[in-house]
């Protein structure tokens, strides 16, 4: 089996993160988030992963050789010259995506974080006998988003566009399964698949929708990013409890690197992911934040619902909170407070920020 993740653009709401790395290599829970996807993947026998992409495809390359070897599965890219929306990168990855068998192929969206039920997807996908499925995922605001009206079976009905009156709770996950006909219906131009692929779809009795199990999040802007990791951790509690730190010092639900050294009378968590590398000096306090690869946190500081970029540092008795973003390589000084900051790299913070704002 086949499948093509869209990875689209610039990543520009997870700046200052994006500055270094394209998004789908930023780190999520001690991985970029991408290599959630294709090791799901991987798990229930994809082959070949596409990755649709408009920006900087060769670092993208670099970096995911290794795990194409480690993994075993074979990753390419399909360049964009023009952003071509949601359907496009379809068509022009058709080649790649058609290969004789007529066995369906997935679609994600690159920032979408999820227990990836994808054996269970393929299962109900043969089951159903339509063209295409989508997963949704139940919300409590349906009035935000597009919501799919389906019926008991899973067919879809129609979709309807931020609905003043409530006419379901169920939305696109970005998680899709479609047979290789689908491709007959998506011209090269930008277009797209929400909007004007799915809707035909639908009007032929041929879509279907699963519910998704499990937690799902669009980790694609910072507050959703630390929400995500969140409910990533609770499901690992239930999957996967030995792979969460344990100890006196932890609560609740928290992920450390082997390699990461932490000192005496720390409190850890909730909801705390720690990278390769880092170092966390005695009486730090951390909640609610990602400590990427690298970073050296000082004695006494305390970091809460923040993201601390690669290779940055935090100084000691340092106070870091309220959605506070360090891109790589920045160093707070000592006795500094920031409040909601967003830091872009390489700089040296020597005075308090006071109130959320961005630092060139």
């Amino acid at each position: 089996m086949k499948a093509l993740i869209l990875v689209g653009g610039f990543g520009t709401r997870l700046r200052p993160l994006t500055l270094s790395f394209p998004k789908p290599l930023v780190d999520f829970a001690n991985k970029p988030m991408i290599l959630h996807q294709i090791e799901a993947l991987k798990d229930v026998g994809v082959t070949e992963v596409v990755l649709a992409i408009n920006y900087r495809p060769e670092v993208m390359l670099n970096f995911l050789k290794d795990f194409e070897d480690k993994l075993g599965i074979k990753i390419t890219c399909s360049q964009e010259t023009e952003p071509l929306g949601t359907a496009g990168p379809l068509a022009l990855a058709r080649d790649r995506l058609m290969d004789g068998s007529g066995e369906p192929f997935f679609v994600l969206n690159s920032d979408v974080i999820s227990e990836y039920p994808f054996a269970e997807l393929i299962q109900f996908h043969k089951s159903h006998g339509g063209e295409a499925t989508i997963m949704v995922t139940k919300v409590d605001e349906p009035s935000k988003y597009g919501v799919v009206v389906m019926d008991e079976s899973g067919k879809v009905d129609r979709f309807v566009e931020k609905p003043k009156v409530f006419v379901g709770n169920k939305i696109n996950a970005g998680i899709y399964l479609l047979n290789p006909s689908v491709l007959d219906r998506i011209e090269l131009r930008p277009t797209s698949i929400e909007k004007e692929v799915f809707p035909k779809i639908a009007a032929d009795q041929k879509l279907y929708a699963m519910v998704l199990p499990g937690f799902w999040m669009d980790i694609g802007q910072p507050k959703d990013y630390i929400t995500g990791l969140r409910l990533y951790l609770e499901s690992l509690r239930k999957k996967a409890s030995s792979k969460l730190a344990t100890g006196s010092h932890i609560v609740g639900n928290v992920l450390v690197h082997e390699n990461a050294v932490i000192g005496e009378g720390c409190l850890i968590g909730p909801d705390v992911a720690i990278g390769p590398g880092c170092v966390i000096e005695s009486g730090v306090r951390l909640s609610r934040c990602t400590v990427m690869r690298g970073v050296r946190i000082k004695m006494h500081a305390c970091v809460s619902s923040s993201i601390i970029g690669w290779h940055s540092t935090v100084g000691q008795w340092a106070r870091i909170e309220n959605m506070t973003i360090l891109g790589e390589d920045v160093h707070v000084s000592d006795e500094i407070y920031s409040n909601g900051g967003v830091v872009l790299p390489h700089k040296e913070i020597k005075s308090s920020i006071l109130k959320p704002e961005i630092v060139m």
